[in-house]
């Protein structure tokens, strides 16, 4: 596993597949903030939970001028239902190798209900607009933490 990334790191880059069957890039927003942020699995109460945290603040995420993106292992079929199911209005990435969860750190040895296990490590990164890492927040709970992201980002609601 890649150690875990802290502000001032450059951003690993990727392009991966979005729910769409789109190649997405990071390079594609440079110029842009981004919330970079991984999730277990779509469709899980937890995730949900998140992913309609995001999409009930998306107005003030993309009024300070960011850009949201989720990033799972799961396939893009299983995306699109999640974002339509949803009503998710930001890109859902495919990492099914969990390569850019690698290069992010956000992969790797965790506990789940008393046991260890290998898997997702939910974590949220702010990417500036020189792909630069401003912010690295790992094992973030899915309640709760996009309300948290915007005051650290001084957003209003």
């Amino acid at each position: 596993m890649a150690d875990r990334l802290i502000p001032g790191n450059p951003a690993p880059e990727f392009t991966l597949n979005d729910q769409d069957g789109n190649a997405v890039s990071l390079a594609d927003y440079r110029g842009k903030r981004v919330v970079l942020y991984f999730y277990p699995a779509a469709m899980t109460p937890g995730c949900t939970t998140q992913a309609c945290d995001f999409r009930d603040s998306i107005s003030s995420l993309t009024g300070a001028g960011y850009t949201v993106l989720g990033v799972s292992r799961d396939e893009p079929a299983k995306l699109k239902q999640f974002a339509e199911r949803d009503e998710l209005p930001f890109p859902l990435l495919s990492d099914p190798d969990h390569s850019v969860h690698e290069a992010y750190a956000t992969w790797g040895e965790k506990m789940n209900y008393g046991k260890k296990i290998e898997g997702v490590i939910r974590s949220t990164f702010v990417i500036d607009e020189n792909g630069t890492v401003t912010h690295a927040q790992y094992n973030v709970k899915a309640t709760g933490h996009v309300a948290r992201l915007r005051k650290q980002l001084a957003i209003d609601a």
